[in-house]
């Protein structure tokens, strides 16, 4: 149970504190409780750096993966002859943190006990911490927080785009409790990070059945009508004819990544457009079902979601929507599901078109023919899968609680 210090009259100690403890804490520098080491320029790297995977190659890790948190797909490589004879100040390890330094800042990630050894490239920075004065997770937890503040101050209200002076961040002192007490907090972040990826295994485990249940269902009731969304409804296209100083404020109008992540379009998540009185622009209905209609590949092309709300909204210009009038075949909620099943996205691939960019064909795909349940099956599916969406919603929810708890608790607990 941690004790509140608010109110007391003790230098250099947090609001809240594990009881056993007591006394103040001690002053460093960043400098003191780590090494830092950025990454060498391009120009050190570009002649040498290739693409195929060799057993005499070395991994360069890079600012996009670290993004992506997506370390260990390292697309380039360097000779082992050239790491050896060049590039040993920059070797990076398993155990090791690397931090971003450019585009998004900020970024940090520990390399896991089973990563491959490599170098690391200009866009990212290299710190091993002093393990007699600091904890990793507390390192973690509080290099992070000085990473956002410096951001702040040297953005200047803009997206900053590289790492704020290197000599500032080093110089910036930093309040550390005795390794006893940073055991425990760590502990405290461990057990937390512990829970809320437990939480997201939960949720993801329920999306997982929800995918199986809405295949396995379709597979026994999808041979009960066929149709095409031409005979369902009509078509119809997003903005047209705005200009970047007509969005921010305004009327609210569904985005592009709205669509694609979600089956059901979040409400939550509008963006806004100004629409003069009197102009003629596309309003999305209560059932529509929306598609994206390019992408970088064809698998992703045709992404649906159907818009469950009750207020008139726009969409953006890189969808296209079907308003659906024939509800007595159709129920629009049931296409929620049914645009994400797996024999609809194979049945749309088809329908891609391009090399570098794909395109939906929007007038063959309407005309196409597609297999659905009977209106009946598809009120049952909907009524089946609904009620686990609705369990995940809970599950979420209580994800985003632990989190918020993790982040009020640590606030609390560092100077």
């Amino acid at each position: 149970m941690a004790i509140d210090n608010k109110d007391k009259k003790v230098l250099n100690v947090p609001h809240l504190r594990f009881p056993e403890f007591s006394g103040e804490w001690k002053k460093y520098s960043f400098n003191d409780i780590a090494q830092y080491k950025k990454g060498p320029f391009g120009s050190a790297l570009k002649k040498e750096i290739f693409v195929p995977k060799s057993a005499d190659s070395v991994k360069i890790y890079e600012q996009q993966n670290a993004i992506k948190k997506d370390w260990e797909l390292g697309r380039y490589y360097i000779s082992r002859d050239y790491f050896i004879n060049h590039m040993q100040q920059f070797i990076v390890e398993a155990g090791d943190i690397i931090v971003s330094c450019a585009g998004t800042i900020g970024e940090i990630y520990e390399l896991p006990p089973n990563a491959v050894s490599g170098v690391f490239n200009q866009a990212l920075m290299r710190v091993r911490i002093n393990a007699t004065l600091i904890d990793k997770n507390i390192f973690i937890k509080v290099f992070s927080s000085m990473i956002d503040s410096f951001s702040k101050i040297y953005s200047n209200g803009s997206a900053i785009k590289n790492i704020p002076p290197f000599a500032d961040l080093k110089k910036t002192n930093v309040f550390l409790p005795t390794q006893n007490e940073q055991y425990k907090i760590s502990r405290l972040i461990s057990l937390l990070d512990e829970r809320i990826a437990t939480q997201n295994k939960i949720i993801d485990k329920l999306q997982s059945l929800i995918n199986g249940l809405n295949d396995s269902l379709y597979q026994q009731c999808g041979n009960g009508i066929m149709t095409s969304f031409s005979k369902l409804g009509q078509s119809y296209s997003g903005l047209s004819g705005k200009s970047a100083d007509d969005f921010g404020t305004g009327k609210p109008y569904i985005t592009y990544l709205n669509v694609y992540s979600n089956n059901v379009v979040n409400e939550n998540d509008y963006q806004y457009v100004r629409i003069s009185d009197g102009e003629k622009q596309n309003i999305v209905k209560y059932g529509d079902v929306l598609f994206t209609l390019s992408s970088e590949t064809p698998e992703e092309v045709g992404i649906g979601s159907v818009y469950l709300g009750k207020s008139d909204v726009y969409l953006n210009s890189f969808c296209f929507g079907i308003h659906i009038t024939d509800t007595k075949v159709v129920f629009p909620p049931y296409l929620s599901y049914y645009v994400s099943s797996t024999p609809f996205r194979k049945f749309i691939y088809p329908y891609a078109q391009g090399s570098t960019r794909f395109n939906l064909c929007k007038a063959d795909f309407e005309k196409a023919r597609i297999k659905m349940p009977s209106l009946e099956n598809q009120k049952r599916i909907y009524f089946i899968l609904s009620h686990i969406a609705s369990k995940v919603e809970t599950e979420t929810k209580l994800w985003d609680l632990f989190k918020f708890q993790k982040q009020y608790l640590l606030r609390q607990m560092f100077i």
